[in-house]
């Protein structure tokens, strides 16, 4: 499924009220998790799922009847169905996806399956989609793998590790990166009736054949609530109402809650409603540091919010950016050097300096097919006009995101 073709968005300098209520969808990483294992066990039914592409090309290729599925930019989707083709019986899939995809390593994932028992092969770069996929199964109880690139390889292992005949026991190289992600799959695993055992270098997930009949709501999304953090910080007084959240999210975004804090930003919880309201009279603190290890995907927004409200802000934890759908840190800096930041980077540091200068209006942002990267620079319509290349590119997560703030644009 290719993204809405709109083109470049003009956004004119808004200078009213930011006052405003929505939903926003379900969670997309929760989301392509439930579609896995419904596929895995039928018997689960979802509710609220996410209406993102990505979540659109999960479902497309689970009901495929093709031998040949095309996910596009969707790389969790991808990393998923991996593993979960890897383990479908009589089956002979070619799993393959953009030029960017095929850039996109996983190598690390597929050599763990392979040691499981996995036939799966490389159709053109080793390391690289497009893959050739004969589901078999996996006689292997154990696996070791690194842990420091992408939580998405291990969930993508813990989807499938009930269905194996013997369970699954992962052991980590290294620092294991987005823990919160990897706690999301194994909650909802435990949902289900699966019993996971998580400590130090190892998680042990037992085989379980039969699992309760399970009804899930899928939380909304916090990584596309940032967008809406980012609206009342860059505002004088602003406030919006955003649904539908769980104050103990599995999410591990939800630490906006207390990044934004620092922004001037107040959450508060009424049920199922979250209320973003801009704190009076609040002092800004000249330097902000946030490890964002746990929670990569909302570097993009913070970084635009330091920037525009004059901060300095150094992020690390960031080297899961890299291997995205596009460079996010080299794309960060390309287009905030564009509107007058300073940035510093590294391959997993970026810093934004402190800025008192005015924003450069006019501007084209590029968002290299990044649907964040035209969601996290969208707020600046609060400080200046803007140009927002490609902006149909939102639908890979948020296909609502322009309507929503359509109010004030």
């Amino acid at each position: 499924m290719a993204h809405t073709d709109i083109g470049t968005k003009f956004l004119k300098k808004y200078i009213g009220t930011i006052n405003d209520s929505f939903k926003i969808t379900g969670s997309k990483s929760e989301s392509n998790r439930l579609l896995v294992l419904q596929a895995l066990y039928p018997s689960i039914k979802i509710s609220n799922l996410s209406n993102s592409d990505d979540t659109n090309l999960m479902l497309n290729a689970l009901n495929s009847s093709e031998n040949k599925i095309n996910i596009g930019h969707a790389g969790t989707t991808m990393r998923f169905l991996t593993s979960y083709f890897a383990v479908k019986p009589n089956s002979e899939i070619i799993l393959t996806g953009s030029a960017r995809m095929q850039e996109r390593p996983i190598k690390i994932l597929v050599d763990a399956l392979r040691s499981l028992g996995a036939k799966i092969e490389y159709i053109k770069n080793e390391g690289f989609p497009p893959l050739k996929i004969t589901g078999t199964t996996l006689t292997n109880n154990t696996v070791k793998i690194d842990g420091s690139v992408s939580s998405q390889y291990i969930s993508s292992l813990l989807l499938i590790a009930p269905t194996l005949p013997e369970g699954l026991t992962i052991e980590f190289d290294g620092k294991i990166t987005s823990i919160p992600y990897i706690q999301m799959t194994l909650s909802l695993l435990n949902d289900l009736g699966v019993d996971t055992h998580f400590e130090g270098q190892f998680i042990k997930v037992t085989s379980t054949q039969k699992i309760k009949n399970t009804e899930f709501t899928v939380e909304s999304d916090w990584s596309s609530a940032s967008y809406a953090y980012s609206f009342v910080a860059l505002s004088k007084d602003g406030k919006l109402n955003i649904s539908s959240y769980k104050q103990n999210s599995l999410q591990g975004d939800s630490v906006l809650q207390n990044i934004y804090k620092k922004f001037g930003v107040a959450t508060s919880f009424d049920e199922h409603t979250i209320s973003l309201e801009k704190i009076q009279n609040f002092k800004l603190p000249k330097h902000v540091e946030f490890d964002l290890v746990k929670a990569p995907d909302i570097a993009q927004t913070i970084a635009v919010t330091a920037f525009a409200l004059g901060v300095q802000c150094h992020m690390t934890g960031l080297h899961t950016l890299k291997i995205k759908e596009t460079d996010r840190i080299i794309a960060l800096y390309n287009e905030l050097t564009k509107l007058g930041a300073t940035i510093e980077h590294t391959d997993e540091t970026l810093t934004v300096k402190a800025f008192n200068g005015t924003v450069n209006s006019d501007i084209h942002i590029a968002t290299y097919n990044d649907h964040r990267m035209a969601m996290a620079f969208a707020p600046l319509l609060l400080k200046t006009n803007i140009n927002i290349d490609d902006a149909g590119v939102v639908s890979k997560s948020y296909p609502s995101f322009w309507s929503d703030f359509e109010r004030f644009q």
